[in-house]
């Protein structure tokens, strides 16, 4: 008998594992070694262009021979990179461990959703789908604040022993992964040469965005309010500080931000029959509202406009991964999902130089 309150408990407890870490102020460890925000940010690059190249294969590899050992891959990935961080000794090797670590992040972003989806989908509860977005998006939004909260006792003892740390979780990550069920992989046909039955999810996927075009728009929507405030959270990190917030205060300012996405994705499930154009104009509206107070004297409103926001983008973010789910075919949900994620990276990609100038000189 399929256990599905096991199966999605054990998801939960992965995304704690994969999302909490010491190392999550890399920028931070990176400078603290003395690698210049030039570099820094070549390394960031790196971090896009593969994301760029893996996001969708990556999918597909997932449908093609399963969501759940995409996971443990994604784990064992993010081991390497880990590896390689601790021993690197320049930028060449900091930017590898970098390349690990977003194909990491690509091998597990459509497969997690993917394979909690259609678990759902065999128990006949695909509508308690959009509740377990919304506490995935409040273990990503805690884990994260939490890891900034600790960016000073990384520092401390050291980017080796933090990225030490790390390869523990991994490990507990991967015994936890083994345990989950695998509900879907393309078992009839797995007489086929793998590079057909790659191909075939590849064409057969791009083939329904093409027929279902309302996808690909509600892809596009979503990303970019979530580029939008995404940027604004990352560049709030350095101008707070211009502004005067006191140096014990950023790192709780900065977890004030991200609770903000805790509470957005937990205000969309009151209203599960509010129709999606109107939490789009919503979320927007604050996403936008939150833009602007970036632009205050004030780093008490600038932090407030940092968790209108994030509270905007989650929101949204719950919704459309609701709604998207509901549409893909379970044959190439994890490849469909990936495209939302590739999306989300060329919106980045594009956005990041003219943030950097409006937020700068703006």
């Amino acid at each position: 008998m399929f256990k599905i309150k096991k199966q999605i408990s054990r998801l939960y407890l992965s995304s704690v594992l994969g999302n909490l870490s010491l190392t999550g102020a890399w920028v931070a460890i990176l400078a603290a070694r003395g690698y210049s925000l030039v570099e820094i940010g070549i390394a960031e690059t790196v971090f896009h262009i593969t994301s760029l190249i893996f996001e969708i294969p990556s999918g597909i590899m997932a449908d093609v021979f399963g969501r759940k050992k995409m996971l443990i891959v994604s784990s064992i990935v993010r081991m390497i990179g880990n590896i390689v961080m601790i021993f690197s000794h320049n930028l060449f090797t900091v930017c590898l461990s970098i390349a690990f670590h977003a194909l990491s992040y690509n091998s597990a972003s459509g497969s997690g959703d993917a394979l909690a989806y259609d678990s759902l989908k065999i128990a006949k509860m695909e509508n308690k789908f959009e509740r377990y977005e919304s506490n995935q998006l409040i273990i990503y939004r805690l884990c994260s604040g939490f890891s900034t909260l600790c960016a000073g006792l990384a520092l401390f003892i050291g980017y080796r022993i933090a990225y030490g740390t790390d390869l523990i979780m991994c490990a507990v990550q991967i015994f936890i992964l083994s345990s989950l069920r695998e509900v879907y992989a393309e078992e009839n046909n797995i007489e086929s040469k793998v590079s057909v039955r790659l191909i075939g999810c590849f064409k057969e996927s791009f083939l329904f965005l093409r027929q279902v075009g309302k996808a690909m728009g509600i892809m596009m929507c979503n990303s970019l309010a979530g580029a939008v405030d995404t940027l604004l959270l990352f560049f709030l990190q350095a101008k707070l500080p211009e502004k005067g917030i006191p140096q014990w205060g950023l790192g709780l300012a900065l977890l004030f931000m991200e609770i903000g996405g805790v509470i957005g994705s937990k205000l969309i499930l009151k209203i599960p029959k509010l129709g999606y154009k109107c939490v789009f104009a919503m979320s927007t509206a604050l996403v936008i509202t939150g833009f602007f107070a970036e632009h205050s004297s004030l780093w008490t409103v600038m932090a407030l406009g940092g968790f209108i926001a994030a509270a905007g983008d989650d929101a949204l973010q719950v919704r459309t991964n609701a709604v998207l789910q509901e549409m893909f075919p379970s044959e190439q949900r994890a490849t469909l999902t990936s495209v939302e994620s590739f999306t989300f990276s060329v919106i980045m990609i594009v956005l990041s130089p003219l943030a950097g100038f409006i937020f700068t000189y703006w």
